[in-house]
């Protein structure tokens, strides 16, 4: 059976799906934590094994790579520094490849000063009382940059990890069905790349189209149209899943507003005592973004359960009392780990909070909860790896490979001890 052919099959049959939302480079690594938790904490979980993937966004990227059968377990070992150390030599997440300015955006945009200008001038000494001077340069701003970093690095650094053997930068090559949602700039209208008619795109290039967030990446262009960041429109796009058949959507959603008033102290409340506005512009347009994009989050969710009633949809993200991701900062990866091993805590936090419900949904769908794994509280995500790492290789992992203990196994304490906290009170 050809890799098409099976394509279609996959898409055809009911099965299981993962949705994943946008969020950034720390909307990335949660999402790679929480997935950890997840493929742990439920038997029969198969992340690389999925019917169908849907990514958006920083989604998209994570998405894509675990349809092309690269295991969560080595994005996490990545975001360590170690991603040799499992299987292959993957390049790490790393800042340079995220965060390189755009440089030729800049100088384009800088040699069309002086025609503007000279234009601006022309017009308002045309008619200087109908025409303000001010109101005239006004035309200068189509000279400004349209974006503050270069997007090539992502497409070429997946480009590069797409070529190794067993992968494939093309959507026709994979045994599973993938989906990378972007917005067409020009009519505002999402595009679903991965299917037919738009399935001849380089992975890559999809995911950089879909990454775009205006302001921070320039708009991308496949075949003379222009596309952007496909959050724009929906925040998940589970409803592609649902669409081919998909009984069991997971789905990843690192955006949530954060809750100052009702907070238990998680993260950063002893850091932060005044209000959100305290804390600059920077705070309140992502106070903003997010509640507009959970806002629509919800709605959509409400939507699926009214068309798709036969399938089931299991939604996890941050509670709204995590400051920790509110307050991380989208243009360094110095607390990568950090933010990894927290979304690994809080999910398997939820998990265990949600055991009793996610129970049945998951007895549906052939699946069930480790409940022996979710009872080791004092687990962190680093534990896993150097056991994998250790079968591996015939003996102990050194504790010097990844993150001690002694910090890993000193956040799970917290986590526990504002578990205690939040039943006291």
């Amino acid at each position: 059976m050809s890799t098409r052919a099976r394509v279609a099959r996959k898409a055809a049959e009911p099965g299981i799906g993962l949705a994943l939302a946008g969020g950034a480079p720390e909307g990335a690594i949660y999402e790679i934590g929480a997935l950890r938790a997840l493929e742990e904490s439920i038997a029969g979980l198969d992340l690389n094994a999925i019917d169908v993937y849907v990514g958006v966004s920083a989604g998209a990227c994570i998405a894509a790579n675990l349809a092309n059968q690269i295991p969560i377990r080595d994005m996490c070992a990545a975001l360590a520094g170690h991603s040799g150390d499992l299987d292959g030599e993957d390049h790490p997440f790393v800042p340079e490849t995220f965060l390189q300015p755009a440089i030729g955006e800049f100088f384009r945009r800088g040699t069309r000063v002086p025609g503007l200008l000279v234009e601006a001038l022309s017009e308002w000494a045309r008619g200087p009382s109908d025409l303000g001077l001010a109101e005239a340069l006004a035309g200068l701003s189509r000279a400004l940059p349209v974006a503050a970093f270069n997007g090539e690095p992502v497409r070429d650094y997946l480009r590069r990890l797409y070529a190794r053997p067993g992968r494939s930068d093309d959507f026709r090559q994979l045994a599973r069905r993938l989906v990378v949602v972007a917005t067409e700039l020009e009519n505002g209208s999402a595009v679903c790349f991965g299917d037919a008619g738009h399935d001849h795109v380089p992975i890559s290039t999809a995911v950089q189209a879909s990454m775009a967030l205006p302001g921070l990446y320039p708009p991308v262009e496949i075949d003379h149209r222009h596309y952007v960041d496909g959050i724009l429109l929906k925040t998940l796009h589970a409803s592609v899943a649902l669409e081919d058949g998909a009984k069991l959507v997971f789905c990843v959603n690192p955006i949530v507003p954060v809750d100052l008033q009702n907070g238990n102290g998680n993260g950063a409340a002893e850091s932060f005592n005044g209000q959100l506005v305290d804390r600059g512009l920077a705070a309140v347009l992502a106070q903003t973004f997010r509640t507009l994009i959970h806002s629509r989050l919800q709605v959509g969710l409400a939507a699926y359960r009214e068309r798709y009633p036969e399938a089931d949809v299991l939604l996890f993200e941050p509670r709204r009392d995590d400051y920790r991701m509110f307050f991380t900062n989208i243009f360094t990866f110095s607390s990568r780990k950090a933010v990894c091993e927290h979304a690994y805590l809080a999910t398997r936090r939820d998990l265990r909070e949600r055991a009793e419900s996610l129970g049945p949904v998951l007895a549906r769908h052939g699946l069930h909860l480790r409940h022996e794994v979710l009872a080791d509280e004092e687990r962190t995500v680093w534990d896993g790896l150097r056991e994998q790492r250790a079968a591996r290789n015939g003996h102990e992992a050194k504790a010097v490979d990844l993150p001690t203990d002694t910090l890993s196994r000193l956040a799970a304490a917290l986590d526990r001890l504002e578990g205690v906290l939040d039943t006291a009170s």
